[in-house]
């Protein structure tokens, strides 16, 4: 049945069935991965070069652009670790950091053989969440201490930049991000990859802080460099075989690994790219062509992460701000609001933005817009198991928000502009 049939119009069907009996089958053919839902795939996909490899080859070059790639971060207690502010992740992880302390010590003390830790947990306790592996950690007897050299900005959500307590007891997978952010300090761009695209389709964004695991869908991270767990020895991440193919390829010797790396990037945001391989992209990572003007892809792609990564330091685009003078002068968001046709936002009591370009809503990251993340993520909400309060106001800068509004905007008519400006991948008909 069409995938977006409703249940009312499967349900007639099926009683126009009546039995299976009646049914014309259709023998499938697995392709080379044991896939059988091919439809819509590319055969060719398979020689393009991939923009990663999770094969081992054992200790041989790896034939893909990067060497190291991975997952965001999960912590599967985001209300603990992830918050607008630095001081409300310090006092939530110093909390859970005592209740933790607090039930170790019980659980030391109890009699022998000590009974499963599980029964020491009180899962009920909002001053601390309990996982996997925490409980494990509890069984082992192990012990840690409070840092505020844990805490450092991440990226949540896209145009979301939060405080994050980045450490691996806390955060219940890390994958190897650790190697790629090592340190606060290390500047480190990565293309983010969404892997598992939904209705909105593939997409990707650029980030130089470590990302959650939803930051971009389920992200997948490909980073320029890559660190020892200690920051240390740090190495470019583009593969010396991905350099040679496309030094051979084009040819030309001047071409660096940035130029791969922003090339690609460019790649991954082409229309027509997304568009054949979307089948492909639900089930495996990115491969890419060689684009026919590879300088070309590689300019515009070093603009994109410019824009993307740098974002907050853009040209804010003019909305015109009209203010109610009933009502008290404030720059303090608690939830926005768009109009029915989309081009006013009621940023709050005080303030109402009007002109909103239509075009801004074409830049999307899955089925929103990049302004829509915008008002979907800077809101003040509470917790409820906790209650935690997540305030993206800046006590410090109350202009932020509403100064963010007009870069986002700018950001995606600039990136539209800059993907429509792309040459075309030539793809046969």
């Amino acid at each position: 049945m069409p995938e977006d049939w409703k249940r009312g119009q499967k349900y007639t069907q099926l009683d126009e069935w009546k039995t299976v009996q009646g049914l014309k089958w259709k023998t499938l053919k697995p392709d080379g991965r044991n896939t059988w839902l091919t439809a819509g795939q590319r055969s060719e996909y398979e020689t393009l070069i991939p923009v990663g490899d999770k094969k081992d080859k054992g200790g041989e070059e790896l034939q893909s652009i990067f060497r190291l790639f991975s997952l965001g971060i999960i912590s599967n207690r985001d209300s603990y670790v992830w918050n607008w502010s630095a001081q409300s992740v310090e006092h939530s992880m110093r909390v859970s950091v005592d209740r933790y302390l607090a039930t170790l010590r019980a659980y030391k003390s109890g009699k022998h053989p000590r009974p499963k830790a599980i029964e020491y947990i009180d899962a009920d306790d909002p001053g601390i969440k309990w996982t996997r592996q925490t409980i494990a950690s509890l069984e082992r007897l192990e012990t840690l201490t409070f840092s505020k050299d844990f805490i450092r900005q991440g990226n949540y959500r896209p145009f979301a930049k939060r405080q994050v307590y980045f450490q691996d007891f806390w955060n219940e997978e890390q994958y190897q991000q650790y190697l790629i952010y090592p340190l606060a300090t290390c500047e480190n761009p990565s293309i983010c990859w969404n892997a598992s695209p939904g209705p909105g389709g593939p997409y990707c964004l650029a980030s130089g802080i470590v990302p959650d695991l939803h930051f971009t869908g389920d992200t997948q991270a490909f980073p320029f460099f890559s660190y020892e767990a200690d920051g240390t020895k740090r190495r470019e991440n583009i593969t010396d075989w991905a350099l040679a193919e496309f030094r051979t390829h084009y040819p030309d010797k001047k071409i660096t690994k940035w130029d791969i790396f922003h090339a690609t990037y460019a790649v991954l945001h082409h229309p027509e790219y997304r568009t054949r391989y979307a089948a492909n992209l639900k089930r495996e990572l990115p491969r890419i062509p060689f684009p026919p003007d590879f300088h070309a892809f590689a300019a515009a792609g070093k603009r994109l992460m410019e824009l993307h990564i740098d974002y907050e330091k853009q040209p804010e685009y003019a909305l015109e701000q009209i203010e109610d003078p009933k009502a008290e002068v404030s720059f303090r968001v608690e939830r926005m609001k768009l109009s029915k046709d989309k081009s006013e936002l009621r940023y709050n009591d005080f303030l109402l933005l009007r002109g909103i370009p239509a075009a801004a809503y074409d830049y999307r990251l899955g089925n929103r817009s990049a302004l829509e993340w915008v008002i979907d993520q800077y809101r003040v909400s509470t917790d409820p198991r906790s209650g935690i309060v997540n305030d993206p106001n800046r006590p410090d800068d109350p202009q932020y928000i509403l100064r963010l509004i007009g870069q986002v905007i700018a950001v995606s008519l600039e990136t539209q502009q800059i993907i429509a400006a792309l040459p075309s991948l030539n793809f046969p008909q």
